[in-house]
């Protein structure tokens, strides 16, 4: 998507956007791919295509989850999304796996766990490699997220990559970010701290058929977590409920939870998406200076400099400082 001139008049329609457009699956498919390719020429295409289908964007849903290791995040968006696509929406998962460090693809293929939902007719899954990128999602996660909406999709649900400090980037790019925990959840809390902790709207306590006494106890301690760590007078007030993936018993429960925080945020959520869009910009712009810096640096000054600093004739700030100053 990113080119270092700006959007122009002279970008030529792609052909890719009405097909898109009119909700053809393989058009959608096909444009995330292009969107996520790192070749100029492509990334040149894909911004003529996005600005083409950005006007039919913006009216989904977008919900990010993340979770503990073994929790069941698959087997619960799949539950979720066969649920809501049976009535009537049109669900997209953006689904981040690992990537492999020999062939930069993903690594678990989430359409595998997800079969029910993948030959679903409203539902479209879409697993992409992480490419080692922090946050839980991909360099361009955000733009998958426009295309899926472009598409006709009301309901974005972003699965990260795994759980931890730095797996916060798809709170930043969504409505609702919503948190999976397990009934004897209290060693895995503490290995999320409160980073994460600060940043859920809703915590869903999964497998609480397997142990319901532990579920309610986990329900009730994270209540109490997140009452602590939401700031006072906010408009939401994060909360915690539980569900079974495998029985189906609270999703249901689950979505009445999410409704509820959309009511409630009505009038916010319109400036929370303003400050994702600043924060895009501010992402894709650190990437352009980044990339514009290293294609007008000499190859061999710039090599010359790593090696100094390998070497430990420059330090780290002394070597940028000589890149950037000269």
């Amino acid at each position: 998507m990113l080119a270092l001139k700006t959007p122009s008049p002279e970008l030529q329609p792609h052909p890719l956007a009405d097909p898109l457009i009119a909700g053809s699956r393989r058009a959608l498919a096909q444009a995330i791919t292009l969107a996520e390719s790192t070749l100029p020429a492509h990334e040149t295409q894909a911004q003529a295509l996005l600005a083409q289908v950005l006007p039919h964007a913006g009216q989904s849903i977008r919900v990010g989850l993340s979770g503990v290791p073994g929790v069941g995040k698959s087997t619960f968006i799949e539950a979720l999304g066969v649920w809501l696509a049976d009535a009537g929406h049109k669900v997209a998962v953006l689904a981040v796996d690992p990537s492999s460090v020999r062939t930069g693809g993903s690594i678990m293929g989430d359409k595998t766990r997800m079969p029910l939902l993948t030959v679903h007719p409203g539902a479209f899954i879409r697993p992409s490699p992480s490419g080692g990128n922090l946050g839980g999602v991909t360099r361009r996660t955000r733009e998958a997220i426009t295309l899926c909406e472009a598409a006709g999709y009301d309901i974005i649900l972003v699965e990260t990559v795994g759980v931890g400090q730095s797996e916060t980037q798809v709170a930043a790019m969504t409505d609702l970010f919503l948190l999976l925990t397990l009934p004897n959840a209290g060693d895995e809390l503490q290995g999320i701290k409160r980073g994460i902790m600060e940043l859920a709207d809703l915590c869903v306590v999964n497998k609480a058929d397997t142990d319901p006494h532990a579920a309610n106890r986990a329900q009730a301690e994270l209540n109490s977590a997140l009452h602590l760590l939401t700031p006072r007078g906010a408009v939401w007030q994060p909360k915690a409920v539980q569900a079974s993936a495998l029985t189906g018993a609270g999703v249901h429960g689950v979505w009445e939870a999410v409704q509820e925080y959309r009511s409630v945020m009505q009038g916010e959520l319109a400036a929370k998406r303003r400050t994702q869009l600043l924060g895009w910009f501010g992402d894709l712009l650190r990437e352009a200076v980044w990339r514009s810096f290293l294609a007008g640096q000499d190859v061999g000054r710039l090599q010359a400099t790593r090696e100094a600093v390998l070497a430990g004739e420059l330090t780290p700030v002394q070597g940028v400082s000589s890149l950037l100053h000269g």
